[in-house]
Parts: C-alpha cells; structure tokens; sequence
C-alpha cells in the first residue's frame, strides 16, 4: 500500500492539495455567513453585505472547482492502482510460470482482478478527501477556540471519541472481510476448476456433483458476505447517529451561549453552519477506515503472490552451454543430442516429473543442477536462456484467446512458411480449413472453441514454432485418434530431425518412431533400447505398454 501511494507521485499530491482546498472552502462558508450576518446587524445592509457576499462567491467557485479536479485526480489514482496491481501480479505471474498453480490456488489470482484492485483502488481514492477532512476539522476547530474555547475544545475532543467509538466495529469488519475474502477465493478457484473440466464432467456425468459443491460454496460466500454487511450496517448507522448527536450538541450550546450573550448572532448561524459541516470530515474519517481495512485485505493477498519466489532464479554469472546432452543425475535419464528419445514409466507421475525437471522446473528447495545440458548444470543458465533453449510443452499448456496466428506464433517471429510446418506436422491442417478466416480466426479463452484433440494439435504446432534446442512433449497426442497419432509421430521425426527432443509416452506408434525409449521404474532408468528392443527383453515394459494398447482398443 505504501509502494501505491508512492507510485502515484505528483497526482497524489495533487489530490490531497485539492482535496484539502475543497474542505477548507467548505469550512469558510459558515465564518463568512456569521461575520456576513454580523455586518448587517452593526452596520445594516450596504457595501459590507456586497463585499461578504463577493466573498461567499469567490469561496463557492473555488470549491467548485477544486471538487471536480479533486475527482478527476482521485478517478486517475483509482484507475492507475488498478493497472498498476494488474501488470505487477501479471508480471510476477508470468516469471513464475507454472510454479504459480503449484504454489498459489489460482482462484487467489482470479480473486485480485475481481476484487482486490476494486479495493486498493478505494483506498487510494479516498486518500484526497481523507487529509482534506483532517486539516478541515482543525481550521473549524481553531475557528472556534478562537471565537469560544469551549465550543472548540468540545470539538477537538469529541471528535476523537467519536473515531475511538468505532474502533471495535472496525476491528470485528475487519475479521469478517479477512473471512469473506477467503472463502471468495476458493470460490473462484472451485469455479476456475469446474470450467476447465466440464467436458470432462458431463463425459462421466459429474455436473450434479459439481453443481452441489459450487452451490455450497456459493452459500458460504453469500453467508460470509452477509456477515460482513450486518457490521458493516451498524457502521453506517453509527456514521450517521454519532455525528448527528453531535451536531445536536454543539448547536444547543451554541444556542445557549447566544442566548446569555456570550456569542453574536451570527456566531450563532456560523456555530450551526459548522457543526453540520463537521458531519461531512465525521462520515469521511470512518470511510477512510473502512476503506483502508478492505485495501489492507487485499493488499495482504496480493502481496502473499508476490511474496513467491521462483525456485529457478537467475546465477550471478550465466553460463551458456553448448548443445550438447540433457542429463538428469537424479533418475539416470540421458537425453541424446539431436536424437529423439521416448520416456515410458510404469508410474506416469514420474515421468511427467522428470519432464519438468529436464526443463528446469522444481520444486521449492528442489536440486535444479541435478538436470546438466551440454555438460552445464541447468541451475547456471540464465533463466531466460533456460526457457528459450529447452521447451516443456505438457498436457495443462493453455491457449489465450486472440487471433490463432498470435496464438501459435506468440513471439509473431515465425515465417508464413514456418507456421505451415508446424500446422502440417502437428496434423492440424484440417482445423485450419474449417475456420472460414484462417489464421486471422479468433480463438476463445482457453480454446475452448475448439475439441480437444484440435487444442492438443494446436498447442503443439506451437510448441514445435519455438524451434527449441530441446524439446520436452508430455503425451501430445494423447486425446486424438490412432490415424492422426501416427501422421504426428511420423512427421515429428522429420521435423526435428537432428535437435534433441524428449518425448513422454506409451502410446506405440510413437514409441515406434523414437531413436530409443527410456523405460522408468520407481523413477530410474533401467532399461534403455528401441521399442523392439524393450517389447522383446523387457517384461515390465512391455506390461505398461500393451496394458495401454488394451485400454485404448476397449
């Protein structure tokens, strides 16, 4: 929160000048209706009431204008914490990676944009107004020392005890927004969820289950918010019962001392003047806090995600290593360079967790020098040249919405001719013919326009554009059919023909194509070979992939 205020620089300040300027005008309009007052009652109506009344006008266009250009700076803070907040989570997200999901649920992530920079937002735009008040109430306050020191020590004490009043009610809202801004979270991530599979679910008839989990969810949030709203209820009475009770006070003594002559007429009007005016820095002050308690909140949040360290960072002095083999110590694996090698593993899991670690991904406090590339340990390679060189492309890669150029070409690098290599190899021409605007066509969030089996093409004809030293593919043709699983393994060999690529698969028809399979046991190699070799020597091998075979014919 102090990061935003700073941020904000010359258009925080000036808000606050503003802001302060438009609550002093306010302020001066009571003590010149009283000496206005008093002037004609000494003097009688003539050029002291004309001069007044210039004055009361010059007053009212200063506040005029001060209010809208306080707006105006407050929206832009509003507007520009809200970017901001978005670009810093949005770039942290970004470095992360896919370590984000593994550390964070990424309803959290949902979460920020729906609500924390709404929140943050509010927070800096009531900052104007809130130091405008302050400085407002200390001018009526000396006002009234000035003219009767009971009256103003009346006012520099009550206020504060009136603030001091609140304070268990904003501790409790505070509680309570904590709660619910939790419980929202794993809403969005239960809900995140369920979107990502619904085909998944009506496949195995799972939306009913699914739908009574959301709904109570749902009810939990609803609760949690209706909590929220019962404090936040009795604030808003208390904002308007104890400043009301207050001017009530500060008007009968005011009455009283007219009365006895202690004070003038018009110290009388002016008294009641500010006394109704006092409402409006009381209202604000018990806004700020409520505003800043839910700007605390989020900020909390936003800073837990940004708070994550990469468990890959870059060294003090990179090094960039020759093209060479991809060996991982850890599990035995080797890699050849410019050879295609297929891992099979009798636990799946521990194949897709070799893939991440031949890339680069681990996890926290895991060993990224276990994996070396051309005799480099991956720990010693700038991250940047890490994820340029060696390319993980797994079956939770996502595509954006946009235009499917952008989507397969996302560094817009690639040639015309490139593009149509990928698209042929990855066996996706017809998905290309079936768009009437070819690769100008827009693809929605995630894909989902498109099957599965189309995603599965797509994203890897993307990942065979990055032209990767080292290409890492986790089952990519698992959701499409046996005739376009071999035209994918066929041309795979050919387009990355000479470069290293590691493929993770049972499937036989790419085992087939593969210059040498890796079998894993309990996460080590051990046996290596072709898949005629393993099929005709190895019992456990050839177990894990016709049990494939069979579930695939059934």
């Amino acid at each position: 929160m102090t990061w935003i205020l700073r941020a904000q620089g010359w258009t925080l300040v000036a808000s606050i000048t503003f802001g302060i300027t438009w609550m002093v005008a306010q302020a001066s309009v009571p003590a010149v209706i009283g000496a206005a007052i008093d002037a004609v009652v000494d003097v009688g109506a003539g050029r002291a009431l004309v001069l007044w009344s210039a004055l009361l006008l010059v007053i009212g266009a200063v506040q005029a204008f001060s209010g809208i250009m306080r707006h105006r700076y407050a929206v832009q803070m509003w507007l520009d914490t809200a970017y901001r907040t978005v670009q810093l989570v949005s770039t942290h997200a970004g470095r992360l990676g896919s370590e984000l999901n593994r550390r964070v649920a990424h309803g959290e992530v949902v979460s920020v944009g729906a609500t924390d920079i709404a929140n943050l937002g509010n927070f800096v735009d009531v900052m104007g107004r809130f130091i405008g008040s302050v400085v407002a109430y200390l001018v009526v306050a000396a006002v009234l020392l000035r003219t009767s020191p009971t009256l103003g020590l009346l006012v520099l004490i009550g206020v504060p005890l009136l603030m001091l009043a609140t304070g268990p009610l904003l501790r409790h809202l505070n509680r309570r927004n904590q709660q619910a801004r939790a419980l929202q979270g794993e809403l969005n991530t239960l809900a995140s969820d369920i979107v990502a599979g619904l085909r998944v679910l009506r496949g195995i008839g799972g939306e009913a289950m699914f739908d009574r989990r959301y709904r109570a969810a749902s009810q939990d949030v609803r609760r949690a918010g209706v909590r929220v709203a019962r404090v936040q209820s009795v604030l808003d009475a208390f904002q308007v019962l104890l400043p009301g009770a207050f001017v009530v006070l500060v008007v009968w003594l005011g009455a009283r001392f007219a009365a006895t002559g202690q004070i003038s007429a018009g110290d009388l009007v002016a008294f009641y003047g500010y006394a109704t005016f006092l409402m409006l820095p009381l209202r604000t002050f018990t806004e700020a806090a409520n505003k800043l308690i839910r700007g605390h909140v989020s900020a909390r949040h936003v800073v837990r995600i940004l708070r994550i360290v990469p468990s890959v960072s870059d060294p003090a002095e990179p090094v960039s290593p020759p093209d060479g083999d991809l060996v991982d110590d850890r599990s035995g694996f080797v890699g050849r360079k410019g050879v295609l090698t297929a891992i099979v593993s009798d636990d799946p899991r521990d194949a897709v967790t070799l893939a991440d670690r031949l890339g680069g991904y681990v996890e926290p406090g895991g060993d990224v020098d276990a994996v070396s590339y051309g005799g480099v340990p991956l720990g010693a390679l700038s991250r940047g040249e890490l994820r340029r060189r060696i390319v993980v492309n797994d079956t939770g890669a996502a595509l954006f919405s946009g235009p499917l150029r952008s989507a397969l070409d996302a560094r817009a690098t690639a040639t015309g001719e490139e593009v149509d290599r990928a698209i042929t190899t990855a066996s996706a021409d017809d998905i290309l013919d079936g768009l009437t605007e070819g690769l100008d066509a827009e693809l929605a969030e995630r894909g989902r326009s498109l099957s599965g089996g189309q995603r599965q093409r797509v994203v890897l004809a993307r990942a065979l554009l990055t032209d990767a030293d080292v290409l890492v593919l986790v089952e990519p043709t698992s959701a499409v059919d046996s005739h376009t699983e071999a035209r994918v393994a066929s041309r795979l060999r050919r387009h990355r023909a000479g470069r290293t690529t590691v493929v993770v698969s049972s499937s036989p028809l790419v085992l087939d194509v593969a210059d040498e399979v890796a079998f894993l046991s309990g996460g080590r190699v051990v046996a290596t070979g072709t898949h005629h070799q393993l099929m005709t020597t190895h019992r456990a091998y050839r177990q894990v992939v016709t049990r494939e075979e069979a579930e695939d014919v059934a």
